[in-house]
């Protein structure tokens, strides 16, 4: 495990959290009950088999 040689001071720790982004989610075109639905693609299978129910 790495471990810090020295303290890292607070302006830099923050200064790195601030370089952070959230993607955005890639859609994926999914039909549930014969209407198109633009779902997370990482979830597309769990509506394709029912798992999971699109809002609407």
């Amino acid at each position: 495990m790495a471990v810090p040689k020295r303290k890292m001071s607070r302006s830099n720790t923050r200064h790195r959290r601030a370089q952070w982004k959230a993607t955005v989610a890639r859609l994926t075109p999914v039909v549930v009950d014969g209407v198109p639905h633009l779902v997370p693609q990482r979830l597309a299978k769990a509506y394709e088999r029912g798992l999971l129910r699109p809002d609407g």
